[in-house]
């Protein structure tokens, strides 16, 4: 027997928490409603804290955005999924919702959709007068399950929608925890050695003239540099982050950093398979929730990062209205890989174009993994090799320098 802890609420709407102990997670689920409780979280992983204590503590302004993040969101939708297929009211149900809500500005944009609603606006009217935190894509799903009488269905694609998107952000962030370790303490140690251990044995070399070798010269030189004008190192790196920044933000920028990254060996490769998976199971979870095929393309081509790929999308939708499908204008696109057109090819000429394109997000999240590990492989000891060699360098210099000057004065 497993120990379960739940959140539910009671039919007065109080959340109420505790724990169960049942054989597996769906017998736990039927007893929290054996008890007249209507389930929002079931989970074998005891929290940290109460919801509801959290929920009462007071929250410092210094740490509140206004920007409702990824997780929020797919928090939210999880939860307001749950307690609707629970046959609660969607006003009691964004009312809970709301409560467990922790960050204030984000409890006050929950609020607002909550007030909205109990004045008689519709659901996604309500969401769409906050464009900032819920996309048109959002927005359409859930105007589609209003429209169809099946808002809890469509709030779980959403939710499963969101929750997939926020596992493979997380991944890709994982991912580069360890390689970033490894350069802030590449760069460390090589800052150290050039400030703290190059400048103390600088002294040895003094009035040696041309017996100290060139590389020596040039380290020393160096290390000299980054302790006069460290300063003028700062503004540079500043001011070069800023310029990139700048450089990114605009058009012709971000249109050339686009097409060089698709040029790159390995990540070009990488991005095509994200931005496929990324496709693929927008429009899936479009089409599936009701949403018409050709305003479904409109919105998929809004979630798509890379302008290269974006741009030519561009005629699916000419393309679906003379008659070719998605699959012939992917293909004549030439952004994706052929197995993903294929796919939706066979898709599309069995009927079954929606679960056809949640295969083809499955099978290329399967790839983006595989191909995040097999790049770490790569990358990882060339990241150890170029930085163990730069450290070897240094202390090769001065060992040189070293010998140069004892072989003189002996």
């Amino acid at each position: 027997m497993t120990t379960y802890f739940y959140q539910a609420t009671d039919t007065a709407g109080e959340i109420i928490e505790g724990d169960i102990e049942a054989p597996d997670y769906g017998i736990a689920v039927q007893k929290v409603r054996s008890l007249n409780y209507f389930p929002i979280k079931v989970s074998s992983e005891k929290p940290d804290t109460s919801i509801l204590k959290k929920w009462k503590a007071p929250t410092s302004r210094i740490f509140s955005f206004s920007k409702v993040t990824s997780y929020e969101l797919m928090n939210f939708t999880q939860q307001l999924a749950t307690l609707i297929s629970s046959k609660l009211t969607l006003d009691k149900s964004l009312t809970i919702t709301t409560r467990l809500t922790t960050k204030e500005k984000t409890r006050e944009t929950f609020q607002d959709i909550q007030k909205r609603v109990h004045a008689g606006s519709s659901f996604a009217d309500a969401l769409a007068a906050h464009p900032d935190v819920f996309s048109k894509m959002y927005v359409n799903i859930v105007r589609a399950g209003e429209l169809g009488g099946a808002l809890d269905v469509v709030l779980a694609r959403l939710a499963a929608f969101l929750e997939n998107a926020e596992e493979t952000k997380s991944k890709i962030l994982s991912a580069l925890i360890y390689p970033s370790i490894l350069i802030l303490a590449g760069v460390g140690a090589v800052v150290f050695l050039m400030t703290f251990v190059v400048p103390k044995l600088s002294g040895v070399f003094e009035g040696s003239g041309d017996a100290v070798p060139l590389v020596t010269q040039i380290l020393l030189n160096i290390s000299h540099a980054m302790n006069q004008y460290w300063w003028s190192f700062g503004i540079g790196l500043i001011a070069a982050i800023l310029v990139f920044w700048l450089f990114l933000k605009s058009d012709f920028g971000k249109n050339l950093w686009d097409q060089l990254v698709l040029k790159l060996p390995v990540f070009g490769d990488l991005v095509r398979k994200i931005e496929m998976s990324r496709f693929s199971r927008t429009t899936a979870t479009l089409l599936k929730s009701g949403v018409p095929v050709l305003q479904a393309l409109s919105f998929v081509h809004s979630v798509i990062s890379n302008r290269v790929i974006a741009s030519a999308m561009a005629p699916l939708q000419e393309g679906l209205k003379s008659g070719q499908g998605i699959s012939r204008p992917l293909q004549k696109a030439d952004v994706f890989p052929p197995l993903a057109i294929h796919m939706i090819v066979v898709g599309e000429e069995t009927g079954e174009l929606e679960d056809m394109l949640v295969k083809v997000a499955d099978t290329y999240d399967k790839e983006v993994n595989n191909a995040i590990q097999r790049t770490l492989k790569i990358f990882e000891p060339a990241l150890v090799l170029s930085i163990g060699g730069t450290i070897i360098f240094i202390v090769a210099s001065i060992l040189m320098g070293m010998m140069e000057v004892t072989n003189i004065i002996m």
